[in-house]
């Protein structure tokens, strides 16, 4: 039998959650170093999946597939395409980068000891682990219960992240700031849930459909019912189809998040510390737009075209609603949370523009996303962190005291706003020109969501790190090593990816054409004016 790599993968992160959280009392420091060694080892398997991935191969690619609950068709069953192996490494990425951001976040709960067998410390870092762990596997699964079972799973971690170790910064006493924590991670969880158990109502769906037409055995298998779809076994009718549609791409929608069941994120980012809101937005919520491409257009590729003109209103809706609201706000986290609600109507709308740019420019934004976000949000951090506020009016001046700190700000802004050179504007260009080319009012509309995000970004910066400095800023230090560690990689991988995205491209190229044939899309023709082509043929004359 081949090594179970996708396996160990996953297993990894889950083991060292497990050997953190045993770590004993007082020994925190040991407690960080273990978990940031099982990240780094998680790091080195995904870097190994990608180097072992064969692009324009197989579709999925070491897989594993395993007899689970027979008697129901569950299978333990995993395999990569070139969009699962980029993510999955981006989420390898970003988690080491999240723990030394957050080394000493839960340090402050251990001033508030109720018994001697607290350990805060070992909790926060075990939970990290347990999250990146439950992402990876969802990545990976083919059977598509196993990845439901993960993909409500995660929501556990990430409630106690978001509620037990939340955000202190701010004027408002522990009680107040208590409130709001537990507010924002119960109102995450039920939405979550919610949309968890409309999608687990879909399942059932599925299976029942299988079942029933293929002889009483129903799978959960995705290469098995795409090859039953295949070769004409399995044919759901038109209602099944949609309505099952409808319960998947619901879940995946609340989880993206989509316009307009996204009102948690901004609480849940806001209420979160900058390392537990980079792991919520940059890793845990790309799982609902990958499952749109792996699970709603492959499973259901005529509903998908059924549905699309709907999708592509709500996403410009999002862009745009996002991208307004992050122009009014005063709260720095607040802000960066309503630009990525506008960055996920981007990548929702170039997967829904069913055109190989659209769909390859919004896998190639999950990535660029999840590393501009980072690290606009990791720098916040470090200044809210410094000045306890999150307050835009409390700051500026700051780059006359902390000209790294601004100086690195400012590069996680121009990231956000797409400035070319810079990772993101690649794929946000990919989106835009997929979009405009089969559904061009939608892509002239989206565009206005680039200007808006000139505005709020250079705002933010100005209000901030400009003019003079303020009362509580003067003594602000600037960043530190350990910092240093975090925000150099990130800005270095978005100059790098900004300037040659190729590598990334050709993993996730091929799985694009593949996603795109279950669908029987093909790119539009361009468009020439007949006006034009007349005039370019009397010029070459």
């Amino acid at each position: 039998m081949a090594f179970p790599l996708l396996t160990v993968t996953a297993a990894v992160p889950a083991v060292g959650a497990i050997a953190t959280a045993a770590v004993p009392a007082g020994r925190r420091t040991a407690a960080k170093w273990l978990a940031l060694g099982f990240s780094l080892a998680t790091l080195v398997l995904a870097a190994v999946d990608a180097a072992r991935f064969t692009p324009g191969g197989a579709r999925y690619q070491l897989t594993e597939s395993h007899a689970w609950i027979a008697d129901f068709g569950v299978r333990y069953e995993l395999g990569v395409d070139g969009i699962a192996v980029v993510l999955v490494l981006l989420a390898a990425v970003l988690v080491p980068f999240v723990m030394l951001a957050g080394w000493h976040d839960a340090d402050v709960l251990d001033g508030h000891t109720p018994n001697r067998n607290w350990r805060p410390t070992q909790g926060f870092f075990a939970l990290i682990l347990l999250v990146e762990a439950m992402v990876v596997i969802s990545f990976e699964s083919t059977d598509v219960f196993l990845f439901y079972i993960f993909f409500e799973a995660m929501l556990i971690p990430m409630y106690f992240l978001i509620g037990g170790f939340g955000d202190r910064a701010g004027a408002k006493g522990e009680d107040e700031q208590a409130k709001q924590r537990s507010y924002a991670a119960v109102k995450f969880l039920l939405y979550n849930l919610v949309g968890g158990l409309i999608m687990l109502a879909a399942v059932i769906g599925l299976y029942a459909v299988t079942a029933h037409q293929l002889g009483g055995h129903g799978t959960f298998s995705l290469p098995q019912i795409l090859q039953a779809r295949a070769s004409g076994q399995l044919r759901l009718s038109t209602t099944a189809e949609r309505w099952i549609f409808l319960g998947f791409f619901f879940a995946f929608a609340v989880k993206a998040p989509l316009w307009p069941l996204h009102t948690w994120l901004p609480n849940a980012m806001g209420e979160s510390t900058a390392p537990v809101a980079v792991l919520l937005t940059a890793v845990v919520d790309k799982v609902g737009t990958f499952a749109m491409l792996r699970y709603c257009i492959q499973l259901f590729p005529e509903a998908s075209k059924w549905a699309t003109p709907v999708i592509l209103v709500l996403s410009v809706i999002g862009i745009i609603y996002g991208a307004l609201l992050a122009v009014g706000q005063r709260d720095i986290k607040r802000l960066i949370a309503y630009a990525s609600i506008s960055h996920f109507g981007f990548i929702i709308l170039g997967i829904f523009a069913m055109t190989s740019q659209g769909q390859g420019g919004a896998t190639l934004y999950m990535v660029n996303h999840g590393i501009s976000t980072a690290a606009l949000l990791l720098v916040a951090g470090f200044l809210i962190t410094r000045r306890g506020s999150r307050l835009i009016s409390d700051f500026g001046g700051v780059q006359k005291v902390a000209p790294l700190l601004a100086g690195t700000f400012l590069v996680g802004g121009l990231a956000t706003l797409s400035l070319p050179g810079l990772a993101p504007f690649v794929s946000e260009f990919l989106v835009l020109v997929g979009t405009f080319s089969r559904y061009p009012a939608a892509g002239v509309i989206a565009t206005l969501g680039i200007v808006l995000a000139a505005l709020y970004v250079l705002v933010l910066y100005q209000r901030t790190m400009t003019g003079p400095v303020k009362a509580g800023i003067e003594g602000m230090k600037d960043l530190k090593a350990r910092e240093l560690a975090v925000v150099a990689p990130l800005i270095a991988l978005l100059v790098l990816l900004g300037v040659y995205p190729k590598p990334v491209t050709d993993l996730i190229n091929p799985a694009v054409k593949d996603t795109l044939s279950d669908v029987h899309r093909t790119d539009p023709a361009p468009q020439i004016n007949a006006s034009l082509t007349a005039a370019a043929k009397e010029t070459a004359k």
